[in-house]
C-alpha cells in the first residue's frame, strides 16, 4: 500500500482529495495545522486517516519518511490575506513550500504534486486561450508565491524525484470544508440569503472554473500516471469548455434559483483579473484525469446543500467558511500570534 502525504488535508480540496485516496486504498497522512478543523464544517468527514497537526513550516523529514507522494496544497489560500502581508504569504506558501520540496527529495519520495493556480496568469492579454507556456503575469500576493513556487522546485526534477504543478482553475462546489470566499459559491450564497446576486464589476472577466473534487482527482490521475507523462511538467487543470465571463456564472446561479434578482454594480468597473485557460495539455497528455463535473452541475449540487444545510445571512458571512475571517478570528482572540503560529498547542 503506497503512503501518500496530503497538506492541508482540511482544507476545502484537501479534505475531498484526502476521502477519495482512502476510497482507493492508499495509506493516507494528513498534516493540516488546523485552522479549519472543528468549527468550519458543511458535513462530517466521516473518514479517519492518522493526521500530524503540524505547522507546515515545522514539517521534519520524520513526518514524510516513506512516503511514495507528497500532495501539496497546504498554503494561505485566498488574495485578500496575502495582500494584509504579503511577506507573510511569501514565507508560508514559497519559502515553507520549497524547503517541503528539498525535504521530499532528501528523504526518497518519489513524487512531489504542487497544487499551483491559473491566477499566475493575472491579465491574459492574447486573443487564444492561455497555454501552460503563456506568459505568467500574478497580480497578488499569492499568485506571485505560485510562480516563484515553481521556479524553484520544477528544476528539482531528477531521474528518481518528479515534480509535477497543477494550475488549478478556480475551483467551486461542496466539500466537509466548504468555502464561501469562491465566485461560485459566493453567488450561489448570496442568491439564497438574500434574494439577489450583486456583481460589483461590469461582469466582463473570464474565469476557468472546476468543481474541487475534479481538482483532487487531477491530483490522483498524476499519483497513477507514468513517471514520464508527469515529470518535470505544469499542468493547467480544467477543462476548455468551462471557461465562464462572471456574468454568465451569476446567469447560471439566477437560473437555479427561481425569483432571485440579478444586479450589476459595476463600481469596480472590469477585474483587473481576466484569463481564458486552454486544457489541451492535460486533456492530451494525462487521460487518467476525467473530470466529472460541469458548473451548472456544481451550482445545483450547492444549492441543494445549501438549503439542507438551512444556510442563513448570518451563517453565510460569518467567519466558519470565509478563510479570512476565521483567521482574523483566531489572531483577534490570541490562539494565534501575528506570525500565524499558534499561542498554545494541544
Amino acid at each position: 500500500m503506497k503512503k501518500i502525504v496530503v497538506t492541508g488535508n482540511n482544507g476545502f480540496i484537501g479534505s475531498l482529495l484526502t476521502n477519495m485516496l482512502i476510497k482507493k486504498h492508499y495509506e493516507v497522512i494528513g498534516i493540516d495545522t488546523g485552522y479549519f478543523s472543528e468549527d468550519c464544517v458543511l458535513y462530517p468527514n466521516r473518514l479517519s486517516i492518522k493526521e500530524i497537526k503540524k505547522d507546515l513550516r515545522d514539517i521534519s523529514e520524520k513526518d514524510i519518511n516513506g512516503s511514495y507522494a507528497i500532495c501539496h496544497l497546504g498554503a494561505l489560500s485566498n488574495d485578500p490575506m496575502g495582500e494584509i502581508d504579503p511577506e507573510l504569504t511569501f514565507e508560508i506558501n514559497y519559502r515553507a513550500s520549497v524547503r517541503l520540496a528539498k525535504l521530499a527529495k532528501k528523504t526518497g519520495v518519489k513524487k512531489f504534486i504542487y497544487s499551483s493556480s491559473c491566477s499566475l496568469y493575472g491579465i491574459a492579454n492574447s486573443e487564444s486561450d492561455v497555454t501552460e507556456e503563456g506568459q505568467l503575469n500574478p497580480l497578488t500576493a499569492y499568485a506571485k508565491s505560485k510562480v516563484q513556487t515553481e521556479k524553484e522546485i520544477l528544476p528539482m526534477t531528477d531521474e528518481r524525484f518528479f515534480v509535477t504543478c497543477l494550475r488549478n482553475s478556480t475551483a467551486y462546489g461542496v466539500s466537509p470544508k466548504l468555502r464561501v470566499d469562491l465566485v461560485a459559491n459566493n453567488l450561489v450564497g448570496w442568491a439564497l440569503t438574500s434574494g439577489e446576486i450583486r456583481i460589483m464589476s461590469d461582469g466582463s472577466p473570464w474565469r476557468p472554473l472546476i468543481h474541487a473534487e475534479d481538482i483532487a482527482r487531477a491530483f490522483i490521475a498524476v499519483i497513477e500516471a507514468p513517471d514520464n507523462k508527469v515529470s518535470g511538467q505544469a499542468f493547467n487543470v480544467g477543462v476548455n469548455s468551462e471557461n465562464y465571463r462572471v456574468r454568465e456564472i451569476a446567469e447560471l446561479v439566477a437560473q437555479a434559483v427561481p425569483g432571485c434578482r440579478l444586479v450589476f454594480t459595476g463600481e469596480h468597473g472590469a477585474d483587473s483579473r481576466s484569463y481564458r485557460v486552454n486544457f489541451d495539455k492535460i486533456r492530451n497528455n494525462l487521460p487518467e484525469f476525467q473530470p466529472q463535473w460541469t458548473l451548472k452541475q456544481g451550482i445545483a449540487q450547492l444549492v441543494e446543500y445549501y438549503r439542507k444545510y438551512e444556510m442563513t445571512p448570518e451563517k453565510f458571512s460569518g467567519r466558519y467558511f470565509i478563510r479570512l475571517k476565521q483567521l482574523q478570528y483566531l489572531l483577534q482572540t490570541k490562539q494565534l500570534d501575528p506570525q500565524l503560529i499558534w499561542n498554545t498547542q494541544d
